[in-house]
């Protein structure tokens, strides 16, 4: 991997670095910036804030929202609550394992789709739901989801 340019963050550092109660925040604007937490990151983060890596990384993993590592350029998340669950999200996730070959938390090999499981996307009426960046798709059927599938790999 590239290694990455951590003056990228200096701005967000120069402001809060000194701010109680700021790591999370700090964390949210990193993962911004590099789309995950790089490692180069975090260790610079515990030197410009004297908060020890070890916990930064204990609030980076205690949170969903924070990733450690690269996602793909279409990030699924694919509802699991309730709602979801009795509308058939089961078939929904292995209708997208099988089209793209992955499984929760993993990234398709040429870098476009990572799928990620998660508790609630707070739309329930929608079930099943899932988001794909900023989208959200809802009442998905196999074929539904392979439709928005095969739309996003042709956007390539």
């Amino acid at each position: 991997m590239d290694k990455i340019n951590l003056k990228l963050i200096e701005p967000v550092l120069d402001k809060l670095a000194e701010v109680k109660g700021s790591l999370i925040t700090i964390l949210q604007k990193t993962q911004d910036i590099y789309g995950f937490l790089p490692r180069e990151a975090i260790e610079y983060i515990s030197k410009r804030t004297n908060i020890a890596e070890s916990e930064i990384m204990g609030v980076a993993t205690f949170y969903t929202q924070f990733r450690l590592t690269p996602v793909g350029k279409y990030l699924i998340m694919l509802c699991q609550g309730t709602a979801c669950h009795v509308n058939s999200s089961e078939l929904i996730l292995q209708t997208i394992k099988d089209e793209l070959g992955i499984d929760d938390g993993e990234t398709t090999d040429d870098g476009l789709f990572t799928l990620k499981c998660v508790a609630c996307l707070g739309c329930c009426s929608l079930s099943p739901v899932m988001m794909i960046n900023e989208n959200t798709y809802g009442s998905l059927t196999p074929e539904k989801t392979k439709k928005i599938l095969k739309e996003l790999r042709g956007d390539e």
